[in-house]
């Protein structure tokens, strides 16, 4: 049984509960396309199991509730231990974490709403969140309408398109490639960049080691 079967399986067997059960586990598990799950709740809508509003509503609850989820998981995690865990990694430092977080502490909320839109990110996005401690209220506001818009669209296309459900998917595929393109050149432009500076800074530290001519 595909993905797709075992969805559809669990959406007509536990209805609007079980649409908004998938999209939670969708947002704790990024590996779970949401492209898949969103789309087949419509297309389930279409063929009278629950309303296409009833969809839209249990799969936004299910996205805040998955978020509230990794947002306590980061509040747990906390920024001293991530300090700690970056001091042992390769070509990374605490003070690479502190910037970090003092970006998203200035552009916080439109990190969370915008990431709400970019597939992996609108998972991962509520952990600094929760790093940070970022207001629960706001947190919760920005990622309901930024989900609920996310949802909508997915969950409207998957009911217009019925048996051709699918097309979202193949649609959403090419999305996603551009965006895992993108991601993987900034990597490779900042591996980059660490590796410079961890070269310039050994030099630095060899030149100051030598000794002093007469």
């Amino acid at each position: 049984m595909g993905i797709d079967d075992w969805a559809v399986a669990i959406m007509e067997a536990l209805g609007l509960f079980g649409a908004g059960l998938l999209v939670a586990v969708e947002s704790i598990f990024p590996p779970i396309p949401s492209e898949i799950i969103l789309p087949l709740a419509g297309f389930t809508a279409s063929q009278g199991s629950f309303s296409l509003a009833g969809a839209i509503i249990a799969t936004t609850i299910g996205s805040v509730v998955g978020a509230i989820v990794l947002y306590y998981l980061g509040q747990f995690v906390g920024v001293v231990r991530l300090r700690r865990w970056a001091d042992k990694m390769p070509l990374m430092s605490s003070d690479d974490v502190d910037k970090s977080m003092a970006w998203f502490g200035k552009y916080d909320k439109i990190a969370v709403f915008t990431g709400r839109f970019v597939p992996i990110v609108r998972s991962l996005v509520s952990i600094p969140a929760g790093v940070e401690r970022m207001n629960l209220g706001i947190f919760l506001l920005l990622t309901t309408i930024g989900s609920g818009l996310w949802n909508t669209l997915f969950i409207v296309l998957g009911f217009a398109l019925g048996e051709n459900w699918d097309l979202v998917e193949s649609w959403m595929g090419q999305y996603s490639r551009v965006v895992l393109v993108i991601a993987i050149v900034v990597f490779l432009v900042i591996v980059g960049l660490r590796i410079r500076r961890v070269r310039r800074d050994r030099r630095a530290q060899q030149g100051d080691l030598l000794p002093d001519g007469d």
